[in-house]
């Protein structure tokens, strides 16, 4: 789920319909793809070098950008604490999060659970901006909470597995960092683009990234492959540099309900992708699960939606 502000300024030239549509149907393969591919490097490099490699990759593909649309710009002062906050929690506190997580709970199911970032905004949102927590807002909630708790299936015989409800509780953690930083940014006025904060946000969070990896897991030693290779490059390059990039261009394009109810795509294609990649089974209790996290987070983007129209209806 992706938040705008709708304080930030807009200098990026709008596309047309087609390509908008074509970037974002790229968008969601991209993020989709990216659950088991995660997994799989898992298997070969540790949970924090990963995220190291994958915020190193994205900053070499956003500066690239940045360099070549004349986006490079200085953070001024004022928004020097989004920036801090979005590299120390939404990016280096949720990849060691999810990354840890994903050695323990299955990659389909991982891509839901985080999904749920939506329906936690609601009750942050609700505290620290003073939204109104509607009916369609509370059941949304409701509903998408009874979908995690059937995703995460108690009753079945591997709850008592080791680091299974511990996985769990990582990647609901990790939903709620999101949300809250979500919060952060709505609240937040910007001076500069989203785009020239980028960078900012990946290089601080790439050094965080690194100083921890040191510390907790040290050096890093890795037996490279082509495959490796090619997971590492798809992970900082496409999964994040490039669908960073291409998320900005479509929200500066297309409504923000109409761009979320679309992404709600990417764990439908995070489940398909690791059934069909990794072999992991899908059950009914994850299709209802997922079916339920969906409506409440549409109910949640349509809350959204029909409180603007009311604000604007004369």
């Amino acid at each position: 789920m992706i938040w705008t502000s709708g304080n930030e300024p807009r200098h990026e030239r709008r596309l047309t319909r087609p390509a908008i549509y074509l970037l974002l149907a790229t968008v969601v393969l991209l993020l989709g793809l990216n659950w088991p591919i995660m997994a799989t490097g898992l298997k070969s490099i540790t949970p924090i070098w990963l995220g190291v490699f994958r915020v190193a990759g994205a900053f070499l593909v956003i500066l690239f950008i940045s360099a070549t649309t004349g986006n490079i710009k200085l953070p001024p002062r004022r928004d020097l604490p989004i920036i801090v906050s979005l590299a120390v929690f939404r990016l280096s506190l949720v990849f060691v999060l999810v990354f840890t997580a994903l050695q323990l709970v299955p990659a389909g199911r991982s891509s839901v659970v985080v999904w749920t970032t939506s329906l936690w905004t609601v009750p942050i949102a609700a505290v620290w901006l003073g939204e109104k927590m509607s009916a369609r807002r509370w059941t949304g909630l409701v509903i998408g909470i009874l979908g995690v708790v059937l995703i995460a299936e108690p009753w079945g015989s591997d709850w008592g597995e080791p680091g299974v409800a511990a996985g769990h509780g990582l990647l609901i953690l990790a939903a709620i960092t999101l949300a809250a930083t979500s919060v952060h940014i709505k609240a937040h006025r910007w001076t500069i683009t989203p785009l020239q904060a980028i960078p900012w946000q990946l290089a601080g969070a790439g050094l965080i990234l690194i100083v921890t990896a040191l510390l907790v897991e040290g050096s890093p030693v890795i037996d490279w492959t082509p495959q490796l290779a090619a997971i590492v490059a798809y992970q900082g390059m496409l999964a994040t540099g490039v669908a960073f990039w291409a998320t900005i261009v479509i929200l500066r394009n297309l409504a923000a309900v109409s761009a979320n109810l679309t992404l709600m795509a990417v764990p439908v294609v995070g489940v398909v992708s690791s059934a069909i990649i990794l072999g992991e089974e899908i059950t009914t209790a994850l299709l209802l699960g997922m079916g339920m996290i969906l409506a409440g987070v549409a109910l949640n983007v349509l809350s959204d939606s029909s409180e603007v129209a009311e604000a604007l209806d004369p």
